[in-house]
C-alpha cells in the first residue's frame, strides 16, 4: 500500500530514477572519459603492448638465431672431431709401419751382424786350424825324424834329407785323412 502510494503520487519524484539532467551530465561525462581513453589511454596500452610483443618476438628470433649458431658450432666441432680422429688413426697408421720399417731394420741389421761375427768366428777358427796343423806338422815331423833315427841306427840332421821326409811322411798322412774324411 505505501509503494503504491508512492508510485501514484508523482512519477517523477521515483528516487531510484535520477532526474533527466543527471543522466545527461553523467553522459557527457561518460563520453569525455570514454574520449579520453579512446585518443590517449587505449594507444599507449597497445604501444606498450607492441613493444612487449617485438621486445618477446625478437628475443625468440634472437633465441632463435642462436640456437641455429650454436648447431652450426656444434657441426663444425663434431667435423673438427672427425678430422682429428682421422688424424690420429693416420698418425697411428704411420707409427705402426715405422715401428715395423725398425724392427724389419734391426732384425737386418742383427742378421748382418750375427753374419759378421759368424764369418769372424770361421776365420778366426781356420787360422787356428792352420796354426794348429803347422805345428803338428812341426811336431809330427820332429818325432818322425827322431823316430826314423831310433830306428835307422842314422843321424838324419841334415836338413834337406830331413825336411824331404817330413814333407813325404805329411803328404801320405794327408791323403789317408782325406780318403778317410770322404
Amino acid at each position: 500500500m505505501i509503494n503504491e502510494q508512492i508510485l501514484a503520487a508523482n512519477p517523477a519524484d521515483n528516487p531510484l530514477i535520477p532526474p533527466l539532467y543527471d543522466i545527461w551530465w553523467s553522459l557527457v561525462a561518460f563520453l569525455v572519459v570514454l574520449f579520453v581513453f579512446w585518443k590517449y589511454v587505449i594507444p599507449m596500452y597497445r604501444k606498450a603492448l607492441d613493444e612487449r610483443r617485438d621486445t618477446i618476438e625478437g628475443g625468440i628470433a634472437r633465441a632463435e638465431a642462436a640456437q641455429a649458431e650454436a648447431a652450426q658450432q656444434l657441426a663444425a666441432y663434431r667435423e673438427q672431431l672427425a678430422g682429428a680422429r682421422e688424424e690420429a688413426a693416420a698418425i697411428r697408421d704411420e707409427a705402426r709401419t715405422q715401428g715395423a720399417q725398425i724392427v724389419s731394420d734391426m732384425k737386418a741389421q742383427a742378421t748382418s751382424e750375427s753374419d759378421r761375427i759368424i764369418a769372424n768366428g770361421n776365420a778366426q777358427l781356420d787360422a787356428q786350424r792352420q796354426q794348429v796343423v803347422s805345428e803338428l806338422r812341426g811336431d809330427l815331423g820332429k818325432l818322425s825324424v827322431d823316430l826314423a833315427e831310433k830306428l835307422v841306427g842314422e843321424s838324419l840332421s841334415d836338413n834337406v834329407k830331413q825336411e824331404g821326409t817330413v814333407n813325404r811322411f805329411l803328404a801320405e798322412l794327408d791323403g789317408v785323412s782325406n780318403e778317410t774324411a770322404k
